[in-house]
């Protein structure tokens, strides 16, 4: 390892003046990315700032309409929270299925997403239900929010307090895992919202992105029938060791279809 000054602040306001007074700080939330990155010498922060001890960023809200996470939130109490899981069972299935029990107890949904990483669950879970994301500066929608690989719209001193899930009528997420890592080779977030259909992709190319063609289809006709005959187009789709664009696509539709018939049988 290399020196590196380490803060615990208790307010936002703290942690906040912390970053901007070192361009080479970095937050840290459950540590599950950043931490072994550092071990690997892959980041080298000069600061780590620790939110853990950040006043409301743990936070809940749940109501008929919306349900608010505060961004420290921990994955595993997304998926054992039984209140929650009433409201939105997509969201606490999507974070039941992320790593393992270490992780799913010390990584949270800020950390996940402000990460971005391709594979990921949760940015599929916030993109898929139209998920508000906001920050000690503003409030983005996800569809701004989440840029490319490991990018999204975060300044380098914004910091993101909680994140705003309206209750979908209906939605399922579904992923077919990598081996051992149990990231997503390919992950769907099938959801009918207030405005429409919404179908999030994640695993399958270098970010999350939404898949237009299927979210028109199951908005005329929300069966995984009305899916039958539209093929996902492979082009810019990953190829590594574990399948090959034209596998990742071919997913996506079988996801995508389970995952209709998963959002439309729960809603039955």
């Amino acid at each position: 390892m290399y020196p590196f000054e380490y803060h615990r602040p208790i307010s936002a306001a703290e942690a906040i003046d912390l970053k901007r007074a070192d361009d080479g700080a970095q937050w840290l939330a459950g540590g599950m990315t950043l931490l072994p990155s550092m071990k690997l010498h892959l980041a080298a922060p000069t600061r780590l700032i620790d939110l853990t001890d950040v006043e409301g960023l743990d936070a809940w809200q749940i109501d008929n309409e919306c349900v608010v996470l505060g961004s420290m939130t921990p994955h595993a109490r997304v998926a054992e929270s039984v209140e929650l899981g009433a409201k939105i069972p997509a969201l606490s299935a999507a974070a039941a299925g992320i790593g393992d029990p270490q992780v799913r107890n010390r990584g949270t949904l800020g950390g996940s997403i402000a990460n971005n990483d391709p594979a990921a669950d949760y940015p599929a879970a916030l993109l898929g239900l139209g998920a508000t994301i906001r920050t000690s500066q503003r409030d983005l929608g996800a569809d701004e929010f989440f840029k490319d690989i490991f990018e999204t719209a975060l300044g380098h001193d914004e910091l993101v307090v909680a994140i705003d899930f309206p209750v979908p009528r209906r939605a399922a997420y579904l992923k077919f895992r990598t081996p051992g890592s149990r990231y997503a080779l390919v992950g769907v977030m099938v959801a009918e919202v207030h405005d429409g259909v919404r179908v999030a992709v994640t695993g399958a190319g270098p970010g999350v992105y939404r898949e237009t063609r299927l979210e028109a289809a199951l908005c005329a006709d929300f069966r995984p029938e009305a899916l039958q005959g539209i093929d996902v187009s492979p082009e810019e789709l990953n190829a590594d060791m574990h399948g090959s664009p034209e596998y990742r696509a071919n997913l996506i539709s079988v996801l995508a279809r389970r995952a209709t018939a998963q959002a439309a049988a729960s809603a039955s």
